[in-house]
Parts: C-alpha cells; sequence; structure tokens
C-alpha cells in the first residue's frame, strides 16, 4: 500500500477575455539610452553615404 498519492488538479477554466495589460513608462536611463542608439545610427549612416560618396567619385586615397 503507497504511503501517499498523487492528486489530479485540473487547470483553471477560462473566464473570459484577458484584461489589456498597462504599459509603463518607460524609465529616464531607457530613454537616454534610446536617444544615444538613434544618434549613433545616424551618424553611422551618414557615414556610410558619405563613404560611399567617395568611392563613387574615382578620387585615389
Amino acid at each position: 500500500m503507497p504511503a501517499f498519492t498523487f492528486e489530479k488538479i485540473s487547470p483553471p477554466i477560462p473566464r473570459g477575455p484577458i484584461a489589456p495589460v498597462e504599459q509603463k513608462p518607460r524609465g529616464v536611463i531607457v530613454q537616454m539610452l534610446d536617444r544615444f542608439a538613434e544618434a549613433r545610427a545616424r551618424r553611422a549612416a551618414n557615414q556610410d553615404k558619405v563613404e560611399a560618396a567617395g568611392r563613387d567619385s574615382g578620387a585615389p586615397k
């Protein structure tokens, strides 16, 4: 005879649509990091354009 038994617990019954989760405002540090990342991406894109224009001109370096 077993010393213990396991009970089967059924999953909870869904009671309707799930309420939307409220988005918390982003922190100041995250906003600052986003600004730095955007500025860096813009600089990189501009640098790529300048390098491409330099290659297209045919001038030796």
